[in-house]
């Protein structure tokens, strides 16, 4: 069943150019009511300190961004949707964790950050916990979790997913008050981080038929050119996924894999956030903001009005210029980019 319930605000929309009590730029997202007290949030690329390649949100630390840019977005965003973020180390895997434990207390001044970025630990004046154990030399120190899904049955601690092409799934059993957020890339769903992730929250009294899941901002099939053998192969594991691209190539639909993954999980009630992210998109289609981001960026065309006349599907990352997009990035010869955050919190 497809749900479509959905909220009628775009958060913080009418206040893109204002700031928080800290002087910091306000975020613009987009939020999604998922199930009863429950929402998902998408972050954009604006309302942040980040600045070049970057520019404006990026909440992703592994890239070389400034580290106070990344921190300020972190903080300004925790305070913006009231919640803590909790942040682990995306690896493409399979592996999904239970996030109700003291290994992942409070770290830094957004929430916990086990993604490895030392920065947020030492410009919030805070160490890793050295009783965890959990902790990596290549980042000074910083905590590390490394998994592609979180799951929780807290109230008011948001579950972040970064992505830039890659597909963030979203899920709640409101009724047992279990909430879980997957890393869907194309090698995290060939080793089944859809199946872990609801697997968990089933260890913690989900009930599959209960299960509300939404599909978040990700390259489309028509965008993600693979080539014919990993296409092939992908197909082996999500018949029908096989795409033609618009640039000629072989590609794969990656949330069609997703929605594979959740029915062989028993996840049949998924809400199709498309509806809010398309009014988001008109909404912010003259915003000053975002056509100085299309007019610097190097990534399509200067003007916002063509790039917005050449979406054809809003929830695409390569094609919305509200979202990071790796492979945008790429085509247009950069060699990194920012990273947007999907959220889910048990409010």
């Amino acid at each position: 069943m497809t749900m479509t319930e959905y909220s009628d605000e775009i958060l913080d929309s009418n206040a893109i150019s204002s700031t928080d009590r800290e002087g910091r730029p306000i975020p613009v997202t987009i939020p999604i009511a998922l199930a009863p007290g429950v929402k998902v949030v998408y972050t954009t690329r604006l309302g942040g300190l980040s600045a070049g390649d970057w520019g404006n949100l990026n909440l992703g630390g592994k890239s070389g961004d400034e580290p106070e840019a990344v921190l300020s977005n972190r903080i300004a965003l925790a305070e913006a949707i009231g919640a803590p973020l909790s942040l682990v180390s995306q690896m493409h895997s399979g592996v999904a964790v239970d996030v109700d434990t003291d290994e992942y207390a409070v770290n830094t001044d957004f929430g916990f950050d086990g993604s490895g970025t030392h920065h947020a630990l030492s410009a919030a004046g805070l160490v890793a916990d050295e009783a965890t154990g959990n902790t990596d030399a290549e980042h000074g120190g910083a905590v590390v979790i490394d998994a592609d899904g979180q799951v929780s049955a807290r109230r008011g601690i948001a579950l972040g997913m970064f992505a830039a092409d890659c597909l963030p799934v979203l899920m709640a059993d409101p009724v047992a008050g279990i909430i879980g957020a997957a890393h869907c890339g194309r090698r995290g769903l060939e080793r089944g981080i859809i199946g872990a992730t609801v697997e968990l929250m089933k260890l913690k009294g989900a009930e599959p038929s209960r299960i509300v899941a939404t599909l978040g901002p990700r390259i489309c099939g028509d965008c993600y050119e693979v080539g014919d053998d990993i296409a092939d192969q992908f197909v082996k594991r999500f018949p029908l996924t096989k795409t033609q691209t618009r640039f000629g190539g072989a590609g794969i639909d990656i949330a069609e894999a997703a929605m594979i993954d959740l029915a062989f999980a028993g996840v049949h009630q998924v809400v199709d956030s498309m509806p809010r992210v398309h009014a988001a998109t008109e909404y912010l289609e003259e915003d000053t903001e975002l056509a100085e981001l299309c007019r610097t960026d190097g990534e399509g065309p200067a003007a916002l009005a063509e790039r917005i006349a050449h979406i054809n599907r809003s929830m695409c990352t390569l094609e919305n210029p509200l979202w990071y997009s790796h492979r945008r990035a790429s085509l247009a010869g950069k060699s990194h980019e920012g990273r947007m955050l999907a959220l889910v919190v048990r409010e």
